[in-house]
């Protein structure tokens, strides 16, 4: 007789809880509008559940609560930044640490230090404010993530991965000595926080030794890509989240890394090496940029939160309740027949746009539309990952129209209950029954940078 499967339960019991509001439709109608359908432009106290990012939106343990009462806000040599260090160094593998401020103050460090004008960095898919450093640096974003990744009803589980022939294209057109690095994203966010392979990291790995190109992750959600590989990968099912993040850091040159993800704080991020030269010229431009080296814009309390929040990311427990929780999520939707890319990945659910809405055309910005319409239909915010964040061509300064057009429905660390979940998806399925009724957007205004932060729109005639 087999055992029965029993639910799982999350890894944690509530100490405190942040009391929510409930506004009215005609409150939403009239904030979104004053917003101007951009859900990044609400304010906090006028959403319900709150699905914008998971970036620094974590409820912290009381074990990093009470790390705040150790800040050592020393200005030179705080006793946390080495904390910080060795917790870096055991769990990610990297000799060298430069603390940030958050995660683009890494990208902007490393993209100045390594492109040259004239370069070209591939990537597994482009991150918005990644490519924007590495444009702004002079070099040219080549996409050279597998064909699946682009196809949101693919069911293949490594759409993160890296497509070895599109590198090999690259190399031949351009010369290895025009690639300073690939940019390897864990758990590929704009492809719907898909993970990539051990295997692939392997392949990778052997390539550019060949070629002496530097491979640079963008560590984020490693360990949630970790967890992926634990669960799916033949040989890794009986290695621990940490035994598998350490090796896949191994292979690597370095990292950066928004500590607002995986590292379960609200504020924070490094850029991490090996090499002592490299990381030399990073601590130079941190104390330009950032602040002293030792702290990086961060308060020493921040540093220990971090290091403690690192060890938690990497237990077993908290990223089968964190990814399983999102799952949920998924599970119910997908089984009300909607739209979504699958498989599910690691740090939110993506509605299709372009299938939710079919009768909108992508420069019609389906996806803005989208969550414009959940906030009103329910007072749940998230975010556009379509038309409006992929930007414009620099050169031609056309719409970049990307194949995915995607809504993010992103799910804070060990904020919300089942519950919440439960919501979200009957608001979901609501919405869906009456989507003729969408319209689509056009520009109010357009910012020249990462524009789906503070552009405003108007809904169309």
């Amino acid at each position: 007789m087999t055992e029965q499967k029993r639910s799982w339960a999350e890894p944690y019991k509530i100490k405190m809880v942040e009391l929510l509001k409930m506004t009215s439709k005609e409150d939403r109608q009239k904030a979104i509008a004053e917003a101007g359908y951009n859900t990044f432009l609400l304010k906090s106290e006028d959403v319900y559940i709150d699905l914008l990012t998971d970036s620094g939106t974590s409820a912290m343990s009381d074990r990093q609560w009470a790390a705040l009462m150790m800040g050592d806000e020393a200005y030179a040599g705080s006793a946390n930044f080495y904390n910080l260090e060795k917790v870096v160094r055991e769990y990610y593998t990297y000799k060298e640490l430069i603390p940030t401020h958050q995660g683009r103050g890494a990208e902007h460090i490393m993209s100045r230090l390594l492109i040259k004008e004239g370069d070209y960095v591939p990537g597994n898919m482009y991150f918005t404010t990644t490519r924007l450093h590495q444009e702004l640096a002079g070099g040219k974003f080549v996409d050279v993530i597998v064909d699946e990744a682009h196809d949101a009803g693919s069911e293949y589980p490594w759409k993160g991965n890296v497509c070895m022939k599109k590198m090999q294209k690259l190399v031949d057109e351009v010369g290895a000595d025009k690639i300073p690095y690939i940019s390897l994203e864990g758990c590929v966010n704009m492809a719907g926080g898909q993970p990539f392979s051990m295997a692939n990291l392997r392949e990778l790995k052997a390539f550019c030794d060949k070629y002496k190109i530097m491979i640079m992750l963008d560590a984020t959600r490693c360990c949630e890509n970790s967890y992926f590989i634990q669960q799916n990968e033949k040989g890794y099912e009986n290695k621990s989240v940490k035994e598998i993040l350490h090796e896949m850091c191994a292979m690597t040159d370095g990292c950066t890394i928004s500590a607002k993800k995986d590292s379960l704080v609200n504020i924070g991020g490094f850029f991490a090496c090996n090499d002592p030269d490299l990381a030399a010229k990073a601590r130079n431009m941190c104390v330009m940029y950032e602040g002293l080296h030792t702290y990086g814009g961060l308060a020493g309390r921040d540093m220990e939160a971090m290091a403690i929040g690192i060890q938690e990311s990497a237990m077993d427990s908290h990223q089968k309740a964190r990814i399983g929780q999102v799952h949920y999520l998924g599970e119910k939707l997908l089984k009300a027949g909607i739209p979504l890319v699958t498989p599910f990945g690691g740090h939110a659910i993506f509605l299709d746009a372009k299938k939710f809405l079919p009768h909108l055309n992508q420069e019609e910005f389906p996806a803005q539309a989208l969550a414009a319409a959940l906030y009103v239909e329910s007072g749940v915010r998230a975010m556009e990952r379509g038309n409006i964040s992929a930007g414009r061509d620099p050169e031609t300064k056309k719409n970049r129209n990307p194949k995915l057009e995607l809504v993010r429905l992103t799910i804070p660390r060990r904020v919300y209950t089942q519950a919440h979940m439960d919501v979200v998806a009957e608001s979901v399925i609501a919405l869906y029954e009456k989507r003729s009724q969408i319209k689509g957007l056009e520009f109010v205004y357009e910012p020249e940078h990462l524009r789906f932060f503070q552009a405003t729109f108007k809904p169309k005639a």
